[in-house]
């Protein structure tokens, strides 16, 4: 037990070594604001209050605001995922790949979210849709698509 303070100790008179040196030196320290997580809406994949290019601006702007890095701004993304987005990326294994940087997968999410229209949208385009009088089936069913 002794043999672990007197190691804990020492490892702290080397930070303090460190961080000496560094104040020396002039690095400037960089503070990270993780409060502006709040702001940044989530990403449902379906919900319409919230568009991923709002998602993306929020989540971009509250990063530089902040100084988060590159790696900060990936996880924040991932952890601000829900629902139907959230199991779009589970599922895409390219974006698991340790070298997935936030453009990567802004793009993928931007391929897969570029519809503008919720999910809640085409369903009652379908529930509304009418045959019309001299229409035929083949013709309703890809007038469903328009």
């Amino acid at each position: 037990m002794a043999y672990a303070h007197l190691q804990e100790l020492e490892e702290s008179k080397s930070e303090i070594q460190r961080l000496r040196l560094r104040m020396s030196l002039g690095a400037p320290t960089v503070h990270k604001d993780i409060s502006l997580i709040s702001l940044i809406p989530t990403l449902s994949g379906s919900d319409s209050t919230n568009s991923l290019e709002e998602f993306i601006s929020t989540l971009e702007a509250s990063g530089r605001i902040g100084r988060w890095e590159p790696k900060v701004t990936v996880e924040i993304a991932l952890l601000k995922l829900e629902g139907s987005a959230q199991e779009f990326y589970q599922g895409c294994t390219e974006l698991h790949t340790r070298d997935a940087s936030w453009n990567t997968i802004k793009e993928v999410f931007r391929k897969r979210y570029k519809d503008v229209h919720t999910d809640l949208y085409h369903y009652a385009r379908l529930q509304l849709a009418r045959q019309g009088k001299n229409e035929t089936r083949k013709n309703l069913q890809t007038g469903v698509g328009r």
